[in-house]
């Protein structure tokens, strides 16, 4: 709690910046994973880490300019989309051969990344209430900026890794495949 008793902001961005290290985390996870296992990622894994870019978009422009409402709730609503995307892989029939880790397939443990990411962001948006929204406009700190420039390589790549699987259309179609 003495995070918050500082300036304005000054924990919230901490604790938002290491938040936006482990969306990090799980976005070059899942590119190593989908490297390693088959090289191609379904569609719907696609848009988990379509979601996982956005959740982590919010935390960034938190850790840039300071708490705010509206970054909280773009959090909360790519964490939501995220946790629906989950349930419809977990509703598809179970492929035999799926890697696990630790027990669970990958959608399970996005879906409890997903979870956490929902609940942090509920949670920080209440503990930040008394700064209401209000950009403050100062220097962010060498490790806000190295996790920011992470995140930036993490999600490019992401988008790289995408487009080399899929091109431009071809993975819409198998999307609609799985509807």
């Amino acid at each position: 709690m003495a995070l918050f008793l500082e300036s304005p902001g000054h924990g919230s961005r901490q604790i938002n910046a290491l938040m936006l290290f482990l969306v990090c985390v799980g976005l070059v996870f899942s590119l190593a994973w989908q490297g390693m296992a088959a090289g191609y990622a379904c569609p719907l894994c696609t848009l988990q880490r379509m979601a996982l870019v956005m959740a982590g978009v919010g935390l960034l422009l938190n850790v840039r300019l300071g708490p705010s409402p509206l970054h909280y709730a773009m959090t909360v609503t790519a964490a939501l989309a995220g946790i629906a995307v989950s349930c419809w892989l977990a509703l598809l029939p179970a492929d035999a051969n799926a890697s696990l880790l630790m027990g669970l397939r990958l959608h399970s443990w996005a879906f409890v990344m997903f979870g956490v990411l929902a609940a942090f962001a509920l949670l920080m948006q209440t503990l930040d209430r008394r700064w209401g929204d209000n950009a403050i406009k100062r220097s962010t700190s060498l490790l806000g900026t190295a996790v920011m420039t992470l995140f930036l390589v993490a999600a490019l790549a992401s988008a790289a890794g995408t487009v080399m699987d899929c091109g431009v259309s071809t993975c819409l179609k198998g999307l609609a495949a799985t509807l």
